[in-house]
């Protein structure tokens, strides 16, 4: 399969020429034809795989030269990271690099040589983060184009340096291909760590304060993890003499000695790709990065990266202090950071809290580690990835037009910006709407919980889906409310580009809900094949079906809404106000006969459950709980 290698170079190959062409033109034509070609190539390589029967295929290939090249690169990043962290007078955070390089340098040079050792793994769950890196980045990039033209045209106190921005995005795009296809665990750290400093240059693209800050906070909590990462890959090298992922899950699965400690450490590593708490502030200070590079971090590889080695782990984690503890970190941020997420009014905040709180979800199904979560989790990775960058996207399209981000600048936007408004409205629908996927997949992972008897996280489920409803709620309410309607035109100035990408996330989003059954029955339940043995599905197929005819009703409201608003707006009847209705349902005259403007505003309760009042105790919590069940596992796993 040549098309392997070709996937991991060809982004680094395209990175290299983003940098070297400084005309914008020329550049983007590349950009667009790269994109593509990525989406063909993972097409190509999907088509391939069910040729060969869709089956387990590993691949060893001659990789004396690339583990070289891979170290030599590793030191590399580490210098980079070393020499940035100077510069900015952030000593300390350049150990975090450091220390882990050397560490697998040790391993490389002086640890155990395995003969004939897979390389490259391929099965269902590396085809599914293949096809959401390939497609969702490759048209993100494309969105990209558009975007940051319109970008640097608004924001004129910012250098251009799209040639860099482009660069960093095509690196993190090889960067993730390498990381999800590959077997060897010292390949997998690299190309951790080359995730995490790609993202801390994208957060850190302005160069304003606010930018570095941001970038460094991420940079040393990745970093962090890397080190906890290597930790455990040199500890499993040096007691069981392998260095193979698969083998360490095996080993996991029949609780060999050797592999609790590792496991452990792995999966602790995670949950900071992952953002979870009290990790989870490094995904919230990226919104300072253009919508692109928040859309990449959110929804197709930055934290999908952390949920695919938990995914990963999960059969070796299924009833074991280490599961144990990912299950209620993951369900301790689902619901914390829901119900911080009511108190935002900042639209990219919004969507930032809501990764966080649904990557704790996913965390949660692979920590419980049963079937039924798993499928659950597969389905809410599916329909977040492709959701939450639909909507960076259309956030990042709508400030371009309003000049504000905010959810409350957002009212009535279904008759001032309707395209735009109609792909949030398809986007929001997804994450929450009964009876849509994301709902489904928490239905399932709610139903596991009860079956398992799990009550804490019965609790976490229940009521963080409660708060998810609320948020999302107000969110949509505005986009079809037309009480204060601006008297302002507002232009629509989104690129083609731009709408050529929301339109294709709309289509898939629409029809992956339409094909739910059929997603289920041909791809998920075969993937739960090749880690259990068994399915896990919790809902009939025949349900299944029945609820994809009430979702295809759902996406029709937009539509008819806006067809609606647009007949009565010059027969409007007048509404009901607190005075004498003016006439235009705009304004009325009070009791002292002042004419007042009628205002409809969410409340954000942002003094009592906002950032500032629980980020910090629920880290100290998660920090806390950490460390308490880290000391239970690593005692367990050295007795």
């Amino acid at each position: 399969m040549t098309v392997i290698p070709f996937l991991i170079l060809f982004p680094f190959i395209v990175a290299v020429l983003m940098y070297c062409i400084r005309v914008n033109k020329v550049r983007n034509a590349i950009a667009y034809i790269s994109a593509v070609i990525l989406m063909g190539g993972v097409l190509w390589l999907t088509a391939q795989w069910l040729m060969q029967g869709a089956q387990v295929i590993t691949l060893t290939y001659p990789t004396e030269l690339a583990d070289h090249a891979i170290l030599a690169a590793e030191i590399v990043l580490m210098c980079v990271v070393t020499f940035l962290c100077f510069k900015y007078k952030k000593y300390w955070i350049s150990i975090l690099s450091i220390v882990p390089t050397l560490m697998m340098v040790y391993v490389e040079l002086y640890g155990p040589k395995v003969e004939g050792m897979t390389k490259i793994y391929i099965d269902h769950l590396s085809i599914l983060m293949c096809l959401i890196v390939g497609i969702i980045g490759g048209l993100i990039v494309i969105y990209a184009v558009g975007y940051m033209h319109g970008y640097h045209h608004h924001h004129t106190g910012i250098p251009d340096r799209r040639y860099y921005f482009f660069m960093l995005l095509f690196l993190f795009l090889g960067a993730m291909f390498g990381f999800v296809l590959s077997e060897s665990l010292l390949w997998i750290d690299f190309f951790w760590e080359l995730t995490s400093v790609c993202s801390f240059l994208l957060i850190g693209y302005t160069k304003e304060t606010a930018a570095i800050t941001n970038s460094f906070r991420a940079l040393w909590m990745n970093l962090f993890g890397g080190t906890i990462l290597a930790i455990g890959i040199f500890y499993y090298a040096f007691t069981d003499g392998n260095l193979a992922l698969h083998h360490l899950i095996k080993e996991g699965v029949l609780h060999n000695a050797y592999a609790v400690i590792p496991i452990a450490f792995i999966a602790f590593a995670a949950l900071t790709k992952a953002a979870q708490l009290p990790f989870a502030t490094w995904l919230i200070g990226a919104m300072v990065a253009p919508t692109p590079s928040s859309a990449l971090l959110h929804s197709a590889t930055m934290v999908k990266a952390g949920i695919y080695v938990l995914f990963r782990l999960a059969p070796a984690m299924k009833g074991t202090s280490t599961g144990t503890m990912i299950a209620f970190i993951g369900g301790f941020t689902f619901f914390v950071t829901s119900v911080m997420a009511i108190a935002q009014s900042d639209g990219k905040k919004v969507l930032a809290f809501s990764t966080i709180s649904n990557l704790g979800l996913m965390v949660a199904c692979a920590g419980m580690g049963r079937p039924e979560t798993i499928w659950a989790g597969v389905f809410l990775m599916i329909f977040h990835a492709i959701s939450k960058s639909l909507l960076f996207q259309d956030v990042g399209a709508t400030e371009n037009c309003l000049h504000s981000r905010d959810v409350e600048d957002m009212h009535g936007l279904l008759y001032i910006l309707p395209r735009l408004a109609m792909f949030m409205f398809i986007g929001i629908a997804g994450m929450f709407l009964a009876p849509f996927g994301m709902l489904i997949a928490k239905w399932s992972a709610f139903k596991a919980s009860v079956d398992s008897g799990n009550i804490i996280m019965v609790f976490f489920i229940a009521f963080g889906s409660a708060t998810t409803s609320f948020y999302w709620t107000k969110w949509m309410g505005k986009l079809v409310s037309h009480t204060h309607l601006t008297e302002a035109k507002i232009k629509d100035i989104t690129k083609k580009n731009e709408l050529i990408s929301l339109g294709i996330h709309a289509f898939m989003m629409v029809a992956l809900c339409a094909l739910f059954p059929i997603l289920s029955r041909i791809y998920v339940d075969p993937l739960l094949n090749e880690m259990y043995g068994h399915t896990g599905q919790v809902l009939p197929e025949g349900l299944l079906y029945l609820l994809v005819v009430i979702i295809l009703i759902v996406f029709l409201v937009p539509f008819f809404a806006y067809h609606y608003s647009r007949k009565q707006q010059y027969n409007r009847k007048l509404s009901y106000m607190n005075g004498v209705n003016v006439g235009d349902n705009k304004k009325f005259v009070d009791s002292f006969g002042e004419e007042k403007n009628l205002w409809l505003s969410n409340y954000y309760f942002y003094k009592l459950i906002g950032q500032r009042k629980l980020m910090v105790p629920a880290q100290v919590f998660s920090v806390a709980a950490l460390i308490i069940m880290m000391i239970i596992v690593i005692g367990g796993g050295a007795v």
